[in-house]
């Protein structure tokens, strides 16, 4: 987030994609690091993002809208400082994300064999674990549209077992320890 908002005016938000996003623990994830990040150390470098969040299936939609999490998919990897912190118990078993995280998601129905133009443009884009399921050719088709719509020098974060085979001519490899990222690059026209 640091790097994106120098490269931005003051104010300005970053905008972030979650394709696929299922229940929507990785937006909120993001929206989560987001607000730590305004208001740590890093809060005179850091903007505030603008997070769209879409998936294919309206029913997983509503229930990530709702923001409704049982204790099991809060032990999964959330430390109990971030529970304390971004959620509220609603019972026993139930915990409900905050609005200063939740304001900063927008869901939204898409499928990503369609069109998705009309989006905008994206500082970051997470796709991950889906590419898994689409054939070789319906990759690289996605992978190219994703290009199409993030910023140069954009990002874009895939699962660990997914990867841009064949696409070098869109995207370069950033080692983000721990991790792997890929950066957008900017296309030249023919000579």
């Amino acid at each position: 987030m640091p790097a994106l908002a120098k490269q931005q005016k003051p104010g300005e938000k970053t905008r972030i994609w979650s394709a696929a996003c299922s229940s929507g623990q990785e937006p909120y994830s993001i929206s989560m690091a987001v607000e730590e990040g305004m208001r740590g150390i890093l809060s005179t470098r850091c903007n505030d993002a603008d997070i769209l969040a879409t998936d294919v299936s309206s029913s997983v939609l509503e229930a990530a809208r709702e923001a409704v999490y049982d204790r099991l998919s809060l032990m999964r990897g959330l430390s109990q400082q971030r529970c304390n912190e971004f959620f509220v118990q609603r019972d026993e078993d139930s915990w409900v994300v905050k609005d200063s995280v939740r304001n900063r998601v927008r869901f939204r129905p898409l499928n990503l064999q369609e069109s998705f133009y009309l989006l905008g443009r994206f500082d970051v884009v997470f796709c991950r674990n889906v590419l898994i399921y689409f054939s070789t050719e319906l990759k690289a088709e996605i992978l190219r549209k994703i290009h199409g719509v993030l910023n140069p020098g954009g990002i874009l974060f895939l699962g660990s077992s997914e990867s841009i085979s064949g696409l070098s001519d869109l995207y370069e490899m950033v080692n983000c320890n721990p991790g792997v990222a890929y950066r957008a690059k900017i296309l030249r026209p023919p000579a």
